[in-house]
């Protein structure tokens, strides 16, 4: 008896030195696992927004103001598709109201009121609409072929996005002079030419959007992108 007795002191004493070395060790190493607890995933980091339009607590009326150079000819009205997924990005991604995105339908009447619409700076058919900002997308590239032997779409869209603040009269984005340039293409698209078009609509108005709010680091990026930066942000 007195032996088991022993030999259960002698395990107990050698359990807690065990436990107590290893407690020591991990103070001793800066608190390494609860860093590794308090480290967002890839899934939590966020890239910052270059312009937050989620931040004001009172959010301003936009306006989309989609421009396509005359040379561009297209079967689909591009201006309609790419403002409809601007609008529909800027209310699912960075929370603007509906009621304040001027619809596709005013600008239109107001184009069409207009015989020098073209003269006019973003800033003055934005004010001329009720708008605080204006988010100008100059379409620079258009694509859309049909794959007959597969019977869908290989399309690819370009465009110049700048934003403004349509009161101070003044480009707030980008930073840097002239605009940013969103690209994306696809090899093998749906079947159908509208739902090509919407899907290239959709792609580049996320890839535009994505500036205005702090995008998920995993979301970011998507496979339709083809803009060609470094994407230094997303790489990090």
């Amino acid at each position: 008896m007195e032996k088991q007795r022993l030999k259960k002191l002698i395990f107990s004493v050698y359990f807690l030195i065990f436990n107590f070395s290893f407690l020591i060790a991990l103070f001793a190493s800066g608190c390494g696992i609860a860093g590794i607890i308090a480290s967002p995933t890839s899934g939590e980091k966020k890239i910052p927004a270059e312009y937050d339009l989620a931040k004001p607590k009172e959010q301003k009326k936009i306006l989309v103001l989609v421009k396509q150079p005359g040379w561009l000819t297209a079967d689909t009205n591009l201006r309609y598709y790419l403002t409809k997924a601007m609008n529909k990005t800027l209310t699912q991604k960075v929370g603007i109201l509906d009621s304040n995105l001027i619809s596709y339908e005013r600008l239109s009447e107001f184009r069409s009121d207009r015989a020098d619409f073209e003269m006019l700076s973003p800033s003055d058919i934005g004010r001329a609409l009720g708008a605080d900002m204006v988010l100008l997308v100059e379409i620079a590239n258009y694509q859309l072929h049909e794959i007959q032997e597969a019977g869908c779409y290989k399309g690819k869209l370009g465009a110049n996005a700048a934003l403004f603040d349509a009161v101070k009269q003044t480009k707030v984005w980008p930073e840097q002079e002239g605009s940013k340039t969103v690209s994306v293409a696809f090899d093998i698209g749906p079947k159908g030419a509208e739902l090509a078009v919407e899907k290239l609509a959709a792609d580049i108005a996320f890839c535009t959007v994505r500036y205005f709010y702090d995008c998920p680091k995993d979301k970011f990026k998507i496979a339709d992108d083809i803009s060609g930066e470094g994407w230094k942000n997303w790489e990090n």
